[in-house]
C-alpha cells in the first residue's frame, strides 16, 4: 500500500508539473495583464497628429480674428495652441496653420479691398520678394546657426512696438512709385519670405510694420496689403509641405474654415477702430510675440547646452 500511494503522489506532482504554463518567451504584457500607467495615458493621448476637434475650432476662430484684425497669418497665436491643445506635434502645427492661412487671408484681404485698403502695386512687388524669400529661407533654415539673429529679430520686433506706442500712423498716405521703391518692396517681401520660413511667423509681423514705419503707408493699407501678400506665400509654403507630407489635411479644413468666418468681423473691426488703438493693441501683440521668441530661444538654448 506505501507502495502504491508513493506512485500516485508521484503521478499528482507530474500532472502539477506539466499543467503548470510555461514561462512566455515574449516579454510584452499579456492580454489579460493589466495596463500600466504608461500605456493609459499614450491610448488617452491618441497620436500625435490626432487633433481635437473642438480644440481647432477654437483655435482657428483666434487665429482668424486676429488675422484680420493686424493682418498676420495667425500662425504666431495658432502653433502654439494647436501643439498644447489639438496635440499636433510641432511640425505639423506649422504646416496645418500655413495651409489655414490660405483662405483665412483671401478672405481677409477682399474685406479690405471692398473698403479701399490695399495698394495693388505695392502688394504685387512685395510678393515677388516674399515667395522668393520663403523658398530661400526653407533652404537656409537647416544651414544658419539661427541663435543670433533670432535675437536680432526679437529686439527689432521690440522697437517696432515701440514705434507704435509712441507714434500714431496717419491714413489716407499715398506713396509715389519709382524704381527704389519698387526694389525696396521686393527687398522687404524677400526678408519676409525668409523670416517666415526661419521661424515659422507670419509676414504680417514683419511687412505690416516695415510698410507703416519704413514706406510712410496709412495702417489700414499695410494690413490689406500684407494679407494679399499672404495668399501666394501660404499658397506656394502649402504646396511645399504637401510634397513633404507634413500637412494634417482634415484638421487644416477645420482650422481654416473657423479662421476664415472669424477673419471678416476682425477685418471690419480693423477697419473702425482708431488709428491709435489699433497701434497700441498691434504693439501689444508684438511684445507677445517677442515673449514667445525669447521664451523659445531661451529653451533651445538651455537644450544645446546639456
Amino acid at each position: 500500500m506505501p507502495a502504491i500511494h508513493s506512485t500516485r503522489r508521484a503521478k499528482r506532482k507530474a500532472l502539477i508539473v506539466t499543467s503548470s504554463p510555461e514561462p512566455s518567451k515574449n516579454t510584452g504584457p499579456s492580454e489579460n495583464a493589466e495596463p500600466s500607467k504608461n500605456t493609459e495615458q499614450s491610448e488617452n493621448a491618441g497620436p500625435p497628429d490626432s487633433p481635437r476637434w473642438r480644440a481647432m475650432v477654437l483655435i482657428g476662430l483666434a487665429g482668424g480674428l486676429l488675422s484680420g484684425l493686424f493682418a498676420i497669418g495667425g500662425g504666431i497665436i495658432m502653433v502654439p495652441l494647436l501643439t498644447a491643445f489639438a496635440k499636433l506635434n510641432q511640425r505639423a502645427a506649422a504646416a496645418t496653420s500655413l495651409a489655414a492661412i490660405v483662405p483665412t487671408s483671401i478672405v481677409g484681404s477682399i474685406t479690405y479691398v471692398i473698403a479701399g485698403e490695399v495698394d495693388l502695386v505695392a502688394a504685387g512687388f512685395v510678393s515677388i520678394g516674399a515667395v522668393a524669400g520663403a523658398l530661400l529661407g526653407s533652404r537656409f533654415l537647416k544651414r544658419i546657426p539661427l541663435t543670433w539673429l533670432r535675437w536680432l529679430f526679437i529686439i527689432f520686433i521690440l522697437l517696432v512696438a515701440a514705434r507704435l506706442f509712441l507714434v500714431t500712423p496717419e491714413r489716407g498716405q499715398e506713396v509715389a512709385l519709382s524704381v527704389s521703391i519698387a526694389a525696396a518692396y521686393i527687398v522687404l517681401g524677400l526678408l519676409m519670405g525668409v523670416l517666415s520660413a526661419l521661424f515659422g511667423i507670419g509676414g504680417g509681423i514683419i511687412a505690416v510694420p516695415a510698410l507703416i514705419g519704413v514706406f510712410a503707408i496709412g495702417d489700414l493699407v499695410a494690413k490689406g496689403t500684407s494679407l494679399l501678400v499672404m495668399i501666394p506665400t501660404s499658397i506656394v509654403g502649402t504646396a511645399s509641405n504637401w510634397r513633404a507630407g507634413t500637412v494634417n489635411v482634415r484638421a487644416g479644413l477645420v482650422l481654416g474654415l473657423s479662421a476664415t468666418v472669424a477673419s471678416i468681423p476682425g477685418a471690419w473691426l480693423a477697419l473702425i477702430l482708431p488709428p491709435r488703438v489699433s497701434s497700441v493693441l498691434f504693439g501689444c501683440l508684438l511684445i507677445a510675440v517677442a515673449a514667445q521668441l525669447t521664451y523659445k530661444a531661451v529653451t533651445t538654448q538651455r537644450v544645446a547646452r546639456r
